[in-house]
């Protein structure tokens, strides 16, 4: 009900409502549409493993796991949800008797990185506008 209360006084004072998007990042309701940030990327370790795979053709889990300092379990389910949305690939192999597994971002996984630092350098240069 604040909120309501608080943005029907900004209409009638005249004062101009914040960009969707910005509410968003404010920590109000998520924005849909082309404003929205990608959620499945915004995440801090999903948004690690796909900027970590965008300056490497290809990283092993291990490799990740020590650049991001998580655990296995916590690398290994945000990667699936990465894998889940085609952003990235994951090969699976034998180096010797040992399993290696080693992450690829696709290209659509590429587009979502760089529609993500759009959207946040829109962002940036939104609020340093003001």
């Amino acid at each position: 009900m604040a909120r309501s209360n608080s943005a029907s006084r900004k209409r009638a004072s005249g004062e101009q409502a914040r960009p969707a998007a910005l509410d968003a990042v404010g920590g109000r309701a998520p924005v849909e549409g082309p404003l929205a940030l990608d959620r499945l990327i915004h995440e801090r370790l999903r948004l690690g493993i796909v900027s970590a795979l965008a300056v490497n053709t290809t990283l092993t889990f291990n490799d990740l796991k020590h650049l991001l300092e998580t655990t296995d379990g916590n690398l290994s389910v945000h990667a699936r949800k990465l894998e889940e949305a085609e952003y990235i690939t994951c090969t699976k192999s034998f180096e010797g008797r040992m399993p290696k597994t080693e992450y690829a971002l696709t290209p659509a996984g590429r587009r979502a990185l760089e529609r993500y630092l759009d959207h946040m350098e829109a962002l940036i240069r939104a609020t340093r506008d003001r």
